[in-house]
Parts: C-alpha cells; structure tokens; sequence
C-alpha cells in the first residue's frame, strides 16, 4: 500500500529530471541514432555481400537463366538505394548534433567588432566567428558606405566617415540591416538585392531561409559559394539576424577607437571590441601584391631609384601606421569605458597558434567555442603549399610570419621602419638592422606578445 502511494511521487520527480535536462537528452537520443543507423549500415552492407556471391554460384550452375540475374540486379539497385538512405540520413543527423552543440548555453547576446586593415589577416580570423553557427556575421559590410562618403578629403573625410560608420555599424548590430539600403548600388527594389559586397563570406546569408530559389534571369556580382541562392532579401537577412544569439562584424574601413565610445555605453549593445594588427613591413609587402597597380611609382623607386619617393606615398604610409597605434595606445590605457571590452591580437601569434589565440578571443568576447570552429581551423591552417588567391582563407599559418622578409627588399623594410617605429614600437615589433638580420629567419623580428593586452 505504501509503495503504490509513493510511486506517483518518484514518477513526477522522474519527469522534472527529465524537464531540467532535456538539451541533454535530445542530444544522447541522437547520439544514440546515430549508432544504431552505423549498425544498420553494417548489416546492410553484409546482406549486399551476400546476395552479390549467392547469384553469382546460381549463374555458374545454370547460365541460361535470367530471371535470377534480374532478381540480383534489382535487390541490389533497392539495397544500395536503402543504404545511401541512411548515409545521408547519419550525415544529416551528425549535422544537427553539431548545431545542438552550438546551442548550448549560448549565454546573454554579444557584439563583437572585429576592427583591422587591410591585408592584416582579418578574412581569416574573421572566419572563426563566420564558423560559429550561433553568430550573425557580416564581413566587410561598410564596403558599400565608403562609396558614398569618400567625397571629402583630409581631416573632414576622416572624421566624417569615422562618424557615418559609427552609426551604421550600430544599427547592422541591432539587426537593422535595411540602413545598408541607404548606399547599395543600385538600390534594391522590394528589399532584394543581388549585389551585396562578398556575400559569400557570410555563412549567415547563404544558409537557409535566407537562401532562396535561385533566379536564372538576375545576375549575381557576389554570389554563395557552395550553393545558388537567389537575391538577397534583406528581411529575411534582418530575421535570421534577430535568431542567432549573437552579432560579429569585420571590418578594414573603421579605426579611430575612441569613436566607439558611444557604441560600447549603448545599454542596447553588449560590444566587445579586438583589434588586429600585423607587422607594417608584412602588411605593406602583401598590398604590393594584391595591389599592384596602386603601388607602381613605389615599384618604379625600388627598380630603378631614379624616380624620387613622393611625399604622398610617405605621409601615407605614416598615417597609416599612425592611426593604428593611437586606436592600440589608447585601448592599452585601459580608460573606464573601455575596461573589458578592448583586445588586442597581432596576427603573427595567431599564425603560430590559431586554435590557441582562437580560444583566447572566444573567451575575451564571453562567446563558446564550438566543436565546428575548432574543426574549420585545423584544416584551414595545414594547407600544404600556398595558392594563387591573395585572399584565400586557407594558408600554412607557420609559413605566412616570416614569408615577406625573403621577398621584400632591405630598402624598402627601411623606409617602413622609419615611418612605423612608434607604432612598431608599441606593439612588439623589433626593426631590423641589416640585410644580413632581415635574411636570418631564425632571428625573430617580434617580441613576446603582453599579457596586458587583454584588457
């Protein structure tokens, strides 16, 4: 009589257990299919064995039959069907695994601004959150607003752009992707778009619903990579946008830090800030190489020497190494707004170890590191000889630190060095003495990174 009084109250324990822990229990349940489905491969692939071996005697006793050799070949068309089947059923259920991972404890909403330049590995990095399922990422997405504010010059340009994309930038972190309607080229027509810079580069618009039926008559300039998808419509972009957990954007074209300001004490906004640097003498060398036709005066002056540097290509140079250590000098200053929120990351230590830095970053900006993540970089970072794409994300890290120091010429490493040293300075990287020093491979051009830097 007693038990029967106290079942009741273990069932309704049993099943608050179960309440309280049903993630884990849909993701065991899954587990669990999927070996049972790896059972059922097996057993399949052994009943395929042997009906390939019992037609094949019964041919020999009597080869004027066809009835059974018919019978052979359809049993086995409808086995080897079944076992695609499950195949492709086991795929798709390790696939949704991966996503439950990705679920987990995805914690309060983050913001992540990944703010470099260009040719400083930032497609790369910015790939380790574009690889994480629960993330939003945009890459390069003020790449459309500088063809509209690029109309100033000097001082007034970059003050006034720094402001524009402030503002935008805000607004794509709180999912208001239409304010990019604003500068797209033509402007979209019932929030379709096909032309939105390197689309392809966002895992978040080329996934469903997003993805919708391609469109043979529209032409595509940025296109998905591994399927056809039809123009983007920036709704759905905007929803899918509000689903995921949290927002990372990359960008080349934003660099005064303290522009920022009002972005990080925005109560709307959960904004964490890593700025990307790399060598100025590395950086310099891979534009020449991306962009060749920007650099032709510098490339005339090192061939030849008869044709002075312009003053402009110096001053240009100073600026830019410049506005990357104010934006480094005065996160490392740790001001009250800006105390854990600011991270600075070269890319050479990424390079040496990316899974390491990787979990770094991961952890400053309170995001999970997921099992995909981890995935993409071991094989995105062993890539056995380097390609033709200057802006491939699959490199040999180890072999991109010092790759420029045997193309680049001592006077030019010269000229950056005496443009750059206060910001080289700043942030650990030593100048180089001589040819012989610049040829040493084994001589390390870069201090240890601080610990400080996390901030």
């Amino acid at each position: 009589m007693e038990l029967r009084r106290a079942l009741p109250q273990n069932i309704q324990e049993l099943l608050h257990c179960l309440k309280m822990r049903s993630k884990y229990a849909i993701l065991v349940v899954f587990i669990i299919s999927l070996v049972i489905i790896e059972k059922e491969n097996n057993f399949i692939s052994r009943v395929s064995d042997k009906l390939k071996q019992s037609p094949q005697a019964q041919a020999e006793a009597n080869s004027t039959e066809a009835r059974p050799a018919l019978a052979e070949d359809s049993s086995l068309a409808s086995l080897q069907e079944l076992d695609a089947a499950f195949s492709q059923l086991r795929s798709h259920l390790y696939n949704i695994t991966l996503q439950l991972a990705d679920d987990r404890d995805p914690g309060p909403r983050r913001h992540l601004l990944l703010m470099a330049t260009t040719r400083t590995g930032s497609s790369f990095v910015g790939e380790f959150f574009n690889q994480q399922g629960n993330i939003f990422y945009l890459f390069e997405p003020l790449w459309h607003v500088e063809k509209t504010v690029s109309f100033l010059t000097g001082a007034a340009s970059t003050v006034g752009s720094a402001l524009v994309y402030r503002d935008v930038l805000r607004q794509l972190f709180l999912c208001d992707l239409y304010t990019l309607e604003n500068f797209i080229s033509p402007v979209p027509e019932g929030h379709l778009t096909p032309f939105l810079f390197r689309r392809g580069s966002s895992y978040s618009l080329c996934e469903e619903p997003v993805c919708t039926p391609s469109t043979k008559k529209v032409f595509e300039k940025y296109y998905c990579k591994n399927r056809r998808c039809g123009p983007l419509n920036i709704t759905l972009a905007a929803e899918a946008c509000q689903r995921k957990h949290h927002v990372a954007l990359k960008t080349v074209r934003f660099r005064p830090l303290g522009f920022l300001r009002p972005l990080v004490e925005d109560p709307r906004l959960d904004l964490r800030i890593i700025q990307l640097v790399r060598d100025p003498r590395a950086v310099l060398a891979s534009r020449i190489v991306a962009f060749p036709f920007k650099y032709e005066a510098l490339k005339k002056w090192l061939s030849k020497g008869e044709a002075p540097m312009r003053e402009e290509e110096l001053q240009r140079l100073r600026s830019n190494c410049e506005s990357i250590r104010a934006s480094a000098e005065l996160g490392l200053r740790r001001p009250g707004w800006l105390r854990g929120r600011y991270m600075l990351v070269r890319y050479e230590d990424v390079a040496r170890a990316p899974l390491q830095k990787a979990q770094e970053m991961f952890l400053f900006a309170g995001l999970p590191l997921t099992p995909r993540v981890e995935e993409w970089i071991g094989k995105n970072t062993q890539a056995p000889r380097e390609g033709d794409d200057v802006y491939s994300t699959c490199k040999n890290s180890t072999e991109q630190i010092d790759k420029w120091r045997v193309s680049m010429s001592f006077k030019l490493v010269q000229l950056v060095q005496e443009a750059c040293a206060p910001a080289m300075q700043l942030l650990g990287y030593k100048l180089a003495s001589s040819p012989t020093e610049l040829a040493n491979r084994s001589f390390s051009l870069l201090e240890e990174a601080e610990p400080s830097w996390i901030t």
